[in-house]
């Protein structure tokens, strides 16, 4: 059985704003992160129905974007909520699980967008394909903390 980690969280007030990195955030069920842009209903994508309390994104992901393509993408840069260590997110699509005292549903994998390589200025999109993180809801909990850990 896996266990993991919780490495960073990141939120902004709206979107296309710099993400701010915090060491703990209070949570709310059926909304999102305390003064993040999808919980506050700016987000670039909020009026389109879907799962995007908190995004999950694998540090690995942006470890193999350096290791095989030279590209140093910054953990505020991939505008996830929560970046995470040993935690095969692809696979927790329709699992409840927990980061700390927070549970999680995950939702569905996040699409990459253009607006991401339009933001960053760079070409990473097509290579986030089937990489680009989890979309979940929050179901219970009240705080994340930086170096939680993730289980099932």
């Amino acid at each position: 059985m896996w266990q993991g980690r919780l490495l960073h969280i990141h939120t902004t007030p709206k979107a296309g704003a710099p993400m701010v990195a915090h060491q703990a955030i209070g949570v709310i069920p059926g909304q999102g992160l305390e003064g993040d842009r999808y919980a506050l209903g700016t987000g670039k994508y909020s009026q389109i129905p879907d799962v995007r309390e908190v995004t999950l994104i694998e540090v690995e992901t942006l470890e193999a974007l350096k290791r095989d393509h030279d590209i140093d993408l910054a953990v505020q840069d991939h505008r996830r909520n929560l970046t995470t260590r040993d935690v095969p997110l692809n696979h927790l699509v329709g699992k409840h699980f927990w980061v700390g005292d927070v549970q999680l549903l995950g939702g569905r994998l996040n699409k990459p967008c253009r607006y991401l390589d339009l933001l960053l200025g760079s070409s990473v999109c097509d290579l986030l394909a089937h990489r680009s993180g989890l979309n979940c809801s929050i179901v219970s909990g009240s705080e994340l903390k930086v170096g939680s850990k993730i289980h099932l």
